[in-house]
């Protein structure tokens, strides 16, 4: 019941969106009725189309009709935000305009830029979707990140982890997205690879025939996975068997002392920090994962799908965190409101003697679309700090 009035309400506020930005650029349009009519009919099927494309996988069993259903609405959904977004930019232009004009007058040509602004706003959310999806659907580049470590073995110096992270295989990632990510991290010839969650949207039975080729997943000392929140929502004890008949170590609160030239760190992973909301025998622990930890093992590393853990992570000793979750904002303006719920956006960041990373992401959520937050499959480097 209550998930049923929160998607009214969500529904709702769409569809109000949806008039305020037909009521401020249909009317300032210079065309006729019948285009003038034909933008009211689009506005009305985005409205229909945006829900649907999101709840077709939930709600419609036939394939591939339901992906198809899901395109189209994702799709729309990245045009429509672009649309809305730029439409609230041409009306702060317009009060900006005013002002001018009240203060000196003539200055501009106010019903000119209204007309002008009005047909170019939907060109431009034209221009940036179509970017958006090249970016989205092209492989993820590789970012390369050093990450001085103070009082690092020198048999340490030079350890490389690959690090990705929120592929979201679902309706619009598939099979020949997920091989692409795999050839290419494959290629780069980690000492570790990092799998830092959200791998996929949907259940076992629906996307095992995508997941497949992160079997092929090859680094010297292994692949290791934690859970993000979106394998909760797809059945996060199935996913966890899955990964590990591929043959990646799920670390469920818990850690591996790795070999390395002689020398020896630990490799720790948790659970996704909303995890015990969904199993309390999941609830995340970062300190809990690395106890036990032999002393000697100095460099601790923490996979942990939420940056918001590295909290806890500082108190537990780590030396570095890899996580996730953010996609960087995937594209404007939600880079902004990301950093209402999470620490750290994107990049490299530290809180005292922990150094803290956090992937934009190597696939896309939702909208295939992605502006100002390109994907990434990030290869890092632990390096000796240089003295002060």
């Amino acid at each position: 019941m209550r998930r049923s009035s929160f998607l009214i309400r969500v529904i709702g506020i769409g569809v109000l969106l949806h008039i305020y930005v037909g009521s401020r650029l249909i009317p300032e349009w210079p065309f006729g009725t019948p285009v003038k009519a034909a933008a009211v009919v689009w506005l009305v099927l985005s409205c229909l189309l945006i829900p649907l494309g999101v709840l077709a996988r939930y709600f419609v069993k036939r394939q591939p009709l339901a992906d198809r259903l899901a395109w189209i609405g994702l799709l729309v959904m990245g045009f429509f935000s672009s649309l809305l977004v730029i439409t609230f930019a041409r009306d702060l232009s317009i009060a900006s305009l005013l002002t001018i004009d009240s203060l000196l007058p003539r200055t501009v040509s106010l019903d000119r830029w209204r007309v002008d602004s009005a047909v170019g706003v939907p060109l431009l959310a034209m221009i940036s979707t179509a970017i958006g999806f090249i970016n989205a659907r092209r492989r993820a580049k590789v970012a390369n990140v050093d990450i001085p470590i103070a009082d690092l073995p020198p048999e340490l110096d030079g350890l490389t982890i690959v690090q990705i992270s929120d592929i979201h295989v679902g309706p619009t990632i598939k099979q020949s997205y997920v091989d692409a990510i795999v050839t290419e991290v494959n290629r780069l010839q980690a000492d570790v690879i990092a799998v830092t969650g959200d791998v996929v949207d949907g259940s076992v039975v629906q996307l095992s025939e995508h997941t497949r080729p992160l079997g092929r997943l090859k680094a010297r000392h292994g692949a290791f996975l934690v859970t993000g929140n979106h394998e909760y929502y797809s059945g996060a004890d199935e996913w966890i068997a899955e990964f590990r008949r591929l043959g990646l170590r799920v670390l469920m609160n818990e850690h591996v002392v790795v070999e390395h030239n002689g020398a020896s760190f630990v490799m720790a992973g948790v659970t996704d920090y909303s995890a015990g909301n969904f199993n309390d025998s999941h609830r995340s622990d970062p300190a809990g994962a690395v106890r036990h930890a032999p002393d000697e093992a100095r460099v601790r590393i923490l996979l942990a799908h939420q940056p918001r853990t590295a909290l806890a992570a500082v108190e537990a000793g780590y030396t570095l965190q890899l996580s996730g979750h953010t996609h960087g904002g995937q594209f404007f303006p939600w880079n902004f409101f990301v950093r209402l719920q999470q620490p750290f956006t994107a990049g490299l960041a530290r809180i005292d003697d922990l150094w803290i990373y956090t992937s934009r992401g190597t696939g896309y959520w939702g909208p295939p679309k992605r502006l100002g937050a390109p994907s990434e499959i990030t290869r890092i480097r632990l390096v000796a700090a240089q003295p002060a």
